[in-house]
């Protein structure tokens, strides 16, 4: 089974904003045992701008907002490759980065390179490393938030599956921190899910529920099923493959 595979800026980051190693570790270790069960992984990975920030505490913060996101995303997309790098090599994984705008997606000869490339990588048994190209990608060029790209990706790379990995465990009945709320497990197309969506955002990505339940939606409408579920939760990745029914999270059915 191929599978598209998006973490969040809040599964990869503690709360001082810095990386947090031990669970992108935990994460790849997951990822290798999927690897080695026959899946086909394509990692869509936030995180750089955060990664970014944290290593350059000595910059004074009084950059605007594109500056900002340009300079933390070029330091921090470096120091996140490398880890993925590193930690995949330990299993014998390739890893390739792979960079993209909002305009490859549109554009017709973009898109054809961009799938070419994902192709080739997948047929030599390396895994992509996707991300937004931040540092040229500001305003009307960006993505909603890296959700919107890992459905585009999914969408474009053929996936059976995409697992939206947030810090909560799936799309409630209520507020997560109420203890009446109770998970949705599935959810059929053309479910209207308004009453229960809350339009808070993560606090170190774009993103927020609402972000990722529409973009679940519209994936799993191009027949693509689509998991939303915790990712700080210990093997979150392999229980959702082998014991789903077991392991909290909201399966969006195509």
């Amino acid at each position: 089974m191929r599978l598209t595979i998006k973490i969040g800026s809040n599964v990869l980051t503690r709360q001082d904003g810095s990386l947090d190693v031990t669970r992108m570790s935990a994460l790849v270790d997951q990822i290798a045992t999927l690897r080695s069960q026959g899946h086909e992984i394509i990692l869509v990975s936030s995180g750089a701008v955060a990664s970014g920030r944290s290593e350059l505490k000595h910059i004074q913060h009084d950059l605007d907002s594109v500056d900002q996101r340009q300079l933390f995303s070029a330091v921090g997309q470096a120091k996140l490759i490398n880890r993925y790098f590193e930690l995949f090599r330990e299993y014998g994984i390739a890893v390739g980065q792979v960079l993209t705008t909002k305009e490859n997606f549109s554009d017709t000869e973009h898109r054809k390179n961009q799938e070419n490339c994902m192709r080739v990588m997948l047929e030599n048994n390396v895994l992509p490393v996707v991300n937004e190209n931040d540092t040229v990608s500001v305003t009307e060029l960006m993505f909603t938030d890296n959700d919107e790209l890992s459905g585009l990706i999914a969408q474009m790379t053929q996936s059976q599956v995409l697992i939206i990995l947030s810090n909560i465990d799936g799309i409630y009945t209520g507020d997560p921190s109420d203890p009446s709320s109770r998970i949705i497990r599935t959810i059929e197309q053309g479910r209207s899910l308004d009453e229960y969506i809350q339009e808070k955002k993560s606090s170190a990505g774009r993103g927020g529920m609402q972000s990722k339940s529409n973009v679940a939606m519209q994936t799993a409408a191009a027949g693509i099923s689509v998991i939303i579920a915790n990712g700080k939760r210990d093997d979150i990745l392999v229980k959702l493959m082998n014991d789903r029914e077991n392991t909290p999270c909201t399966e969006f059915l195509c």
